[in-house]
């Protein structure tokens, strides 16, 4: 088996920046630079189709939901019981 390292293009990533880290740069320069960073990183985003979007949106709207009743189911659990150790006396709600 062969180790292979997916490089990437051109340069070694780390020595660029150690490389331009060395360099004197102004603060017009070093703005300069983020700004061409970003763009760089912006061009590798991959944007998702629309049925993937709204597949992504239902998922977590499913799992807030679910999240939000678990929470609620140990609110009222936790809730009744403090309500009986040191309210009213019983398990109802209310008080």
């Amino acid at each position: 088996m062969s180790n292979v390292i997916d490089e990437p293009g051109g340069e070694d990533v780390v020595a660029k920046a150690k490389r331009e880290r060395a360099e004197k740069r102004g603060p017009f320069s070093r703005f300069a630079l983020f700004i061409r960073q970003v763009l760089n990183e912006l061009s590798k985003v991959v944007t998702p189709t629309r049925r993937e979007l709204i597949t992504y949106t239902l998922v977590v709207l499913v799992f807030v939901i679910i999240m939000m009743a678990i929470v609620s189911g140990l609110d009222i659990v936790f809730g009744s019981l403090v309500n009986f150790l040191f309210g009213t006396g019983n398990l109802g709600a209310g008080g």
